[in-house]
């Protein structure tokens, strides 16, 4: 005969078991219910470091409530009805069965500073991830007025979660994450391809102009052909070559940028077609490139963040790698943009989230320049 479910059998079979951390807790607040002087034993954790609201507030309960006299203490539950009746007013949930539970499973009281740290480096992981995750909504935040700048006050605020845990789990030498990087998100080439297009051709009009926006490299570039090409304006530039369409097709062909199927063609109309300013597309490039940067920066943290074997001694190490990126990206624009502001600490903001966009190039269009 089939088994019949009961009413709430696919209920609880869809709760997932709790994570390894959730026992530590649990061994950690037993510890403590049993044997309140061992909370002299267990520092650097707060409630905030509980991964449920229950045991944050039965945490706040036993770090409040005056400690019991021990000898007292093992002969009633006097101290723990009020620690029962403090946590109440957090959490409802609470019940004198589960605290005794908590007792219950605790393997071994001593072991209270070990059981404290498992839950320390857990919440090191949680708020990592947070950072990250929030560094990752701010790249797509299309409220944004200034973009570059919000996004580097987040970066500056993942760098610091980063510090706080390395105070406490300081990095050794050579342990890196074992979670592999993610790969780099397609860009949107809406509006990038129009814009590199118009950097492209208005270099070439104006070859002298290129020397400005040096801190311009080809990586920033959406399209292997784009950058190329740049590439070679950039060499015949400093060469002192003549630069003009044909001559920038001449070098691209001796770079075997044609090979990939580009048509001659269509690059000299590409290049033929110059518009606004080479520091205006310059400055727009670098800056989908450090907005692209800051979210891969941001998913590298994310996902070894997300990998709850990674140590916190790990996680600081592949953090800070990843920070470097941006931090030469920082280092770029501000030459590009002509401003030094230095890196500021600050609480990480809300999390905003909407799609990534860009002023439409084609504006740009009723200003061409004459060649």
């Amino acid at each position: 005969m089939p088994h019949t479910p009961e009413a709430d059998e696919d209920d609880l079979d869809a709760v997932p078991p709790p994570q390894p951390v959730f026992h530590a807790e649990q061994a950690l607040l037993g510890a403590l219910l049993l044997d309140p002087h061992r909370l002299d034993d267990v520092n650097g954790i707060t409630p905030d470091s509980f991964s449920t609201a229950a045991h944050a507030a039965l945490y706040a309960a036993i770090t409040t409530v005056p400690r019991p006299d021990p000898a007292e203490h093992a002969q009633n539950t006097k101290w723990l009805d009020r620690v029962l009746a403090a946590g109440l007013e957090q959490a409802r949930g609470l019940t004198a069965t589960y605290l005794h539970t908590l007792i219950q499973v605790c393997p071994w009281p001593r072991h209270a500073p070990a059981y404290a740290l498992m839950v320390e480096a857990e919440y090191a992981r949680r708020r990592l991830l947070t950072a990250a995750e929030r560094l990752i909504h701010t790249v797509h935040d299309a409220s944004l007025p200034h973009p570059v700048q919000t996004v580097l006050a987040e970066a500056d605020a993942l760098a610091s979660v980063v510090d706080d845990i390395a105070n406490r789990f300081p990095p050794r030498s050579g342990v890196l994450p074992r979670t592999p990087a993610p790969p780099h998100a397609a860009p949107d080439h809406t509006e990038a391809v129009e814009e590199e297009q118009l950097l492209l051709a208005t270099a070439t009009a104006r070859p002298d102009d290129i020397d400005a926006v040096r801190c311009l490299v080809p990586d920033d570039l959406t399209l292997p052909l784009h950058a190329g090409l740049w590439q070679c304006l950039t060499t015949l530039a400093r060469r002192n070559e003549p630069v003009d369409p044909v001559t920038v097709l001449w070098e691209a062909q001796q770079r075997g940028l044609l090979d990939n199927g580009s048509e001659p063609g269509e690059v000299l109309r590409m290049l033929a077609e110059p518009a606004g300013s080479v520091e205006h597309w310059a400055e727009r490039a670098l800056q989908r490139s450090l907005l692209a940067t800051a979210e891969h920066t941001g998913r590298r943290i994310e996902a070894y963040a997300g990998d709850p074997a990674n140590t916190p001694f790990q996680l600081v190490v592949g953090a800070r790698r990843a920070l470097a990126d941006i931090a030469a990206a920082r280092t770029r624009w501000q030459h590009a943009t002509g401003g030094t502001p230095p890196q500021q600490r600050r609480p990480a903001p809300a999390i905003r989230a909407g799609p990534p966009t860009t002023t439409a190039a084609h504006t740009a269009r009723s200003t061409r320049a004459t060649r």
